[in-house]
């Protein structure tokens, strides 16, 4: 059978996913980090036709155009947005693999009649994938290096005909042979631009001059040597099962049959070093009825012992009925668990915590769990965060400040004091006078952070004892002589 192959390039890959969920009519780009640098990572039609390139930096594009629109790249998320698409494709071929990070490859051998032929496969590919507001070209070849070329190289959608190869891509240029750089600047030197003319150079001169994969590729794409598309495989599947010849209904049978289907998941995580983090056990009665038993876990854990353990509360709750006849146990959602070198100085202090953050988040909702996390701001209301517990980690010592008040409020000024610092002075309708004062610790504004709040200058900050027992934290305005009230001390 003649092989056939579909190659779809998305220039514009990570910008499509993003816009098609914020659609923008103006210049957009995706901005990366690297070497302490921001760059352009992908951008849109709008941004290009504003002289903006990917790869140039950050900085240089906001002083080409200072209204550019941007968002930080996710690469994870572009990747698996693309294996989203490739299990897309499988209608069209159930041969269906990626190519590199924007691209994917098809063989349609013996397919395409089934979609009324290749050009309506390629019609069809177009008009779905536009729809969905993706930019994407697309070439059909005989060969994986044929189909590429044409997709990234040909200035249209083209479909070489069967054994055509050479008269299809024979003025496409060198670069479409998937070459390195530094060889396409070297056969250029030689007067080699397209494919065409490196055909007429001996092949001795090619072993000769370059390494043994520029002809490798030229012969890949011609046909003179295999190349095969590696199939994106299916994720593994982590569910398990056990029916029973006779009903059960004792919640020590379950939880006997639910510690044998933990001990065959756990190895089947193990093996693929997933851990998981939302297991559901289902169990179907004799009447066809069903209930479900959710377990969502502070950390990604495949320890059978102790996820037995955690189930108990959820399996009380479980109503047998006239008896189960089938438990079905899966994981829901899973996370990498790599395995980790153990040694006599190994200490698993959070174990204890993650497991009563589960059980408490069973009750409560595992999403209610918070804590407070420090993060680097000279602003007291922004020097902490509050996370869910389940997906942050302790920190266990937090950077070393100035105290701070164990309640913060939005400032509320004060009446009636003309002193520095004040010696009485009224707050929420009542009398304050002051025993002791300790100050001032200024603090500037950040002008990198939208703050209206901290937009109108310097803040000097007091901690003030009262003479009715209160420790209050008030601050200062020089630039608009004014005294406030922000928190309150334990």
């Amino acid at each position: 059978m003649q092989n056939r192959v579909v190659s779809l390039w998305f220039p514009k890959l990570a910008s499509n996913r993003v816009l098609r969920q914020r659609p923008v009519n103006a210049p957009f780009a995706l901005v990366y980090h690297e070497q302490n640098a921001d760059r352009l990572y992908c951008l849109n039609k709008e941004a290009t036709a504003h002289g903006l390139y990917a790869e140039m930096s950050y900085s240089d594009a906001r002083a080409f155009y200072p209204k550019l629109i941007s968002e930080v790249a996710d690469p994870l998320a572009d990747q698996r947005f693309l294996y989203a698409l490739a299990r897309w494709l499988r209608q069209y071929s159930p041969w269906v693999g990626v190519d590199g990070r924007d691209g994917l490859l098809l063989d349609i051998a013996g397919c395409a009649h089934l979609f009324g032929g290749e050009q309506n496969i390629l019609d069809q590919m177009r008009a779905r994938l536009a729809r969905a507001g993706l930019e994407l070209h697309i070439g059909i070849a005989d060969t994986i290096g044929a189909a590429w070329a044409i997709s990234h190289y040909a200035s249209k959608d083209m479909i070489a005909p069967p054994e055509q190869t050479i008269k299809a891509i024979g003025d496409l240029p060198i670069a479409s042979l998937r070459l390195s750089e530094k060889d396409v600047v070297s056969l250029r030197r030689l007067g080699v631009n397209t494919i065409e003319q490196m055909l007429a150079l001996p092949r001795k001169t090619i072993t000769h001059r370059f390494a043994p994969d520029v002809l490798e590729r030229l012969d890949q794409t011609l046909g003179w040597q295999a190349e095969k598309i590696k199939p994106l495989g299916d994720p593994p599947h982590f569910g398990v099962r056990m029916s029973f010849p006779d009903p059960i209904g004792l919640q020590s049978d379950v939880m006997a049959a639910l510690d044998r289907l933990l001990e065959q998941l756990t190895k089947k995580l193990k093996r693929f070093e997933y851990g998981a983090r939302h297991l559901r056990l289902i169990i179907r009665k004799v009447d066809q009825a069903s209930e479900n038993a959710d377990l969502k876990l502070a950390r990604p854990m495949r320890d059978a012992a102790r996820l037995l353990k955690l189930f108990e509360r959820s399996v009380e709750k479980l109503d047998a009925g006239y008896g189960i006849d089938q438990i079905h146990l899966k994981a829901i959602d899973v996370e990498a668990l790599p395995v980790e070198q153990i040694g006599t100085r190994t200490v698993k202090n959070d174990e204890a915590l993650d497991d009563l953050i589960t059980r408490i988040g069973s009750r409560i909702g595992i999403e209610n769990i918070v804590r407070f996390q420090p993060q680097s701001s000279h602003a007291p209301e922004r020097c902490y965060s509050i996370t869910p517990a389940a997906w942050s980690r302790p920190v266990h010592e937090w950077p070393k400040t100035p105290p701070r008040p164990l309640s913060f409020f939005t400032p509320e000024p004060i009446e009636g004091t003309s002193q520095f610092p004040p010696s009485n002075f009224r707050w929420r309708r009542m009398m304050f006078a002051v025993e002791k004062s300790i100050g001032p610790e200024r603090i500037a504004p950040e002008w990198w952070v939208q703050d209206d709040n901290w937009r109108k200058g310097l803040r000097d900050y007091w901690r003030v004892e009262t003479q009715q027992g209160r420790r209050l934290w008030l601050f200062y305005t020089p630039q608009n002589p004014a005294w406030f009230v922000q928190g309150e001390f334990a």
